[in-house]
């Protein structure tokens, strides 16, 4: 081999036959019909509001039952634990009993927290569910998930401001408010 070669020789190409023709010719009319079809199809859609149309099968656009759309809702907001607990707190009478829900109202959950704030219409009522808060925070639990409760705080009653003596200055609470 000398390194005077002239340019490399490139492999021949056979001769496209009457076959190969026949195959491109139709292979580019197919394009173009599909181009056309499309292009129609286009057409149509804007005519008729962009395809949306209704058919026989089901598809996203279908109305939902009622329930099934407020729990997609619940889902996409990501209210399972509120909805939860609000459920529970519906049952209060169901989980505390009906004595001690006669005299008891649960009131706001921090979820961030753990708590759960109960306001009682008595003190007495108060101690008693102080001392029942344990098992309370375990049935709660039983029912939402370990830990969506963690600690129960309980109010006694909040009676109206005390009024000592007859004058009393617009806007004072009392005799503390000049000592403290």
């Amino acid at each position: 081999m000398s390194e005077e070669s002239g340019p490399a020789e490139q492999p021949k190409v056979p001769e496209a036959s009457g076959i190969d023709l026949a195959r491109v010719a139709l292979r580019a009319a197919k394009e173009q019909a599909r181009a056309r079809g499309q292009a129609a199809q286009d057409r149509k859609q804007v005519r008729w509001g962009n395809g949306l149309r209704s058919g026989a099968r089901a598809d996203g656009r279908d109305p939902l039952p009622l329930g099934s759309a407020i729990n997609g809702l619940i889902r996409e907001k990501a209210w399972e634990t509120p909805t939860a607990v609000a459920g529970v707190l519906g049952r209060w009478p169901e989980i505390v009993g009906e004595e001690l829900a006669k005299h008891t109202e649960p009131g706001p959950h921090d979820a961030e927290e753990g708590i759960l704030v109960v306001r009682c219409d008595s003190t007495s009522w108060a101690t008693q569910l102080r001392l029942l808060a344990p098992q309370l925070v375990a049935r709660i639990n039983a029912d939402l998930g370990h830990g969506t409760v963690r600690l129960i705080k309980v109010y006694g009653p909040s009676g109206p401001p005390q009024r000592y003596g007859k004058l009393r200055a617009p806007g004072s609470t009392g005799p503390g408010d000049t000592y403290g």
